[in-house]
């Protein structure tokens, strides 16, 4: 395991044996596979691209092929232990929505994205006055597939509004061992290169019994939907 994706390792950290998971934007299915020979999750994913979903039926997974901006609607309240969306919010038309959806479907969100607050982003558009590419963000501008890319102070306040709660924050950087933050202290938004989120609601009550966070504390708790998404989700109905 010494060649796993650091936010893997972080998540395969956090989620405790048995639970229920989602990835949303599951690939190929890497980190399903993982979760489920390391932890015995009851794991599905969702995959946009054919290709993804036939790689991730190959290997055994529950998967179904759908788009995370409007398909996770669909998923039933509360169906999910965790839900995890690794690296793929910058990529969707609707971050907020989906956000907000995740923790709709599951007690707890597991986030992780790159920070475009990083001093190497900063830097490649001060002194080249250009786009950024660096170790997490490789892509040139004309065929990156992320839309809507994000610093960690954008990040925190979209987790204000919509009333979430940030119970851990870890820092990942050039294949570097994470190392816990506070995203809300502006060091961080320079020298975090990518940083992986641990959400729930700030209403939720406390779970019992307890459990482990991937930093090794006591678990946050479980989430509940706010006012705000029932009177949302009747307005649709």
């Amino acid at each position: 395991m010494n060649d796993l994706r650091e936010d893997f390792r972080e998540i395969l950290r956090l989620v405790r044996p048995g639970a229920r998971v989602l990835d949303v934007g599951c690939g190929e299915g890497d980190l399903l596979e993982l979760l489920t020979r390391e932890k015995g999750v009851d794991g599905q994913g969702l995959e946009i691209g054919q290709e993804g979903v036939s790689a991730c039926l190959a290997k055994g997974l529950a998967v179904v092929q759908g788009d995370g901006d409007r398909d996770l609607d669909y998923f039933p309240t509360q169906a999910f232990d965790y839900a995890v969306l690794s690296k793929t919010l910058q990529q969707m038309r609707e971050p907020a929505h989906v956000l907000s959806e995740l923790l709709r479907i599951a007690d707890q969100a597991v986030v992780s994205l790159p920070n475009f607050g990083h001093w190497r982003v900063r830097w490649a558009l001060v002194a080249k006055g250009r786009m950024p590419e660096t170790r997490a963000l490789p892509e040139p501008w004309w065929s990156t597939p992320n839309i809507h890319l994000c610093t960690l102070r954008d990040f925190t306040e979209l987790c204000r509004e919509l009333d979430l709660r940030i119970d851990a924050c870890s820092a990942l950087s050039g294949g570097k061992p994470a190392r816990p933050i506070d995203p809300e202290k502006p060091i961080e938004n320079w020298r975090s290169e990518s940083a992986l989120f641990l959400l729930s609601h700030r209403a939720a009550p406390p779970r019992a019994p307890a459990q482990v966070d991937l930093f090794g504390e006591v678990a946050p708790t479980d989430a509940e939907p706010t006012p705000k998404r029932r009177a949302r989700a009747k307005a649709k109905a």
